[in-house]
């Protein structure tokens, strides 16, 4: 796999709910959920289902960061 993202967090899925578009994809990455939302498309050409080892990619662009106030 090559991919220009650095941030690749290596897990299991542990949860694959398909609804007519989209599907929320959980992934246990070392006892922290990682939720991500595809296509029903995408579940079906990855193989997406529960068990199998896959990473969350996570684009830097897209995370914000919060502290306490």
């Amino acid at each position: 796999m090559k991919i220009s993202a650095r941030n690749r967090l290596e897990g299991t899925v542990v949860k694959v709910t398909k609804g007519q578009i989209t599907a929320p994809i959980k992934i246990d990455v070392q006892g922290t959920i990682v939720t991500a939302a595809i296509t029903t498309a995408a579940v079906d050409k990855l193989g997406l289902v529960v068990g199998l080892e896959a990473y969350a990619v996570v684009k830097a662009s897209d995370v914000m960061v919060a502290v306490n106030d």
